[in-house]
């Protein structure tokens, strides 16, 4: 087990970060080539696991070519190679995106993970691909991993799934929507928790050619198939989160490259948010810079983040730096993410002296309080320990348990983090 120990500089700020780039945009694109007719070139994808599994997937039938470090030539084919069986890893969007592909082939495909992996629920989108068609059939517990899918009699049609469990499975249904002989139209069951990612999701779609008709309860995907086309890649917000929030527990400025660019992340919600508890936030060129005054009063905050869940570990810890309660709503449903982000975060938290409270569907914290040294556990999750990690910016120092987590979205996040959080190394 490493266990790494988070000592931070106790200077104010002045550092300027680049972040990785958005790994669910370049999930989304990586599908799109490859199921698209031709290459693709696809510049700036992060390294981090859940691309990794995708790349890693299309390398075993020798359909990626690397141009270099973030750039990959993707050769598409829409009655395409995959694997017999696919390891996911611990990569859940992947291991759902792959699950729909699989449906294209007649063949029949395996796709598995590790073990936290197959402790996600996959129920609604296995049900989604059988009411279209699609031959899926568990070989462990139902609805979740391992589970072997062919394509039966799918040829596309309509669909019904829950908007409140996760947009993953809406979203990978979309992907595989223009490669249908009927298309897909979706009716979303109830209110949609990340709905950006859906738009996201929609938005790629149309780079590579698809026509996509997005509502709030309904979305109508034609059979176009996907056109080859060159795509970037922009800078991920939800990366970007880390070292913005850092300006909210210490005083200072932290600039991030080019982070204006990215346009269609609903996670870019970040920068509202730390501007009402008082931050500055400007765009200087490409740059997106936040400063953080001295002697500035800090405002808790009352926020429904269910159309950017991803921020809310970043978000909490920001919360324990402002005097007075402020609360976190609209995100029950991560509690079934890569671990029990509300409870687990709440759990971890207050092992330095966080005042915070599980909610029905969020957090109430209660900040301002003076905080101590704490041992953190990560739970498996990249976002738990990147926020624990970065809350030794308030406690002075902490030690994290299995660190190498964040590998699955920013594998150099302590490395380019050590202006904010300092120099670490492994205790063991």
């Amino acid at each position: 087990m490493t266990i790494i120990s988070v000592v931070p500089p106790v200077e104010n700020l002045d550092v300027v970060v680049r972040v990785p780039g958005s790994k669910s945009i370049a999930n989304r694109a990586i599908v799109c080539a490859m199921l698209a007719k031709g290459e693709s070139t696809i510049r700036g994808i992060p390294d981090g696991d859940d691309t990794a599994v995708l790349v890693d997937t299309l390398r075993e039938v020798q359909r990626i070519h690397q141009l270099a470090s973030d750039a990959y030539v993707i050769a598409g084919d829409p009655q395409g190679r995959l694997p017999n069986i696919i390891d996911a890893n611990l990569a859940g969007t992947s291991s759902r995106f792959l699950t729909a592909i699989a449906a294209l082939y007649t063949d029949t495909r395996i796709i598995d993970g590790g073990e936290p992996l197959r402790l996600r629920p996959m129920q609604d989108l296995h049900n989604g691909l059988m009411s279209l068609g699609a031959d899926v059939a568990p070989l462990g517990a139902e609805g979740h991993l391992p589970v072997s899918v062919s394509r039966g009699s799918l040829v596309g049609g309509h669909v019904s799934i829950r908007g409140d469990v996760s947009s993953q499975f809406i979203s990978a249904l979309m992907l595989i929507g223009p490669v249908l002989q009927q298309g897909i139209t979706i009716t979303i069951d109830g209110p949609l928790v990340s709905q950006s990612y859906v738009e996201m999701t929609a938005t790629v779609m149309r780079s590579f050619g698809a026509l996509v008709e997005l509502t709030a309860t309904y979305i109508s995907i034609s059979p176009t198939g996907y056109a080859a086309t060159d795509y970037i890649v922009e800078p991920d917000f939800s990366s970007a989160a880390f070292p913005i929030v850092a300006a909210v527990l210490r005083p200072g400025e932290v600039r991030i490259p080019d982070l204006s660019l990215s346009t269609m992340q609903g996670d870019s919600a970040i920068l509202e948010i730390v501007r009402s508890m008082g931050l500055r936030v400007d765009t200087v060129d490409n740059d997106i810079v936040v400063r953080h005054e001295t002697g500035t009063l800090l405002q808790p905050i009352s926020w429904d983040m269910s159309n950017c869940s991803d921020l809310v570990p970043a978000v909490a810890v920001a919360c324990l730096a402002l005097e007075g309660t402020s609360t976190i709503s609209g995100v029950g449903f991560i509690r079934n993410k890569e671990s029990d982000r509300l409870g687990d975060l709440a759990l971890e938290l207050k092992k330095c002296g966080a005042q915070i409270q599980v909610d029905e569907d969020g957090l109430t914290i209660v900040g301002g309080r003076p905080l101590h040294e704490a041992e953190f556990h990560t739970h498996h999750d990249h976002r738990l320990a990147m926020a624990l990690a970065l809350s030794s910016l308030s406690s002075g120092t902490c030690r994290v348990h299995n660190p190498e987590v964040v590998s699955k979205s920013w594998p150099q996040y302590f490395v380019d983090m050590a202006a904010i959080l300092g120099s670490t190394a492994a205790d063991k």
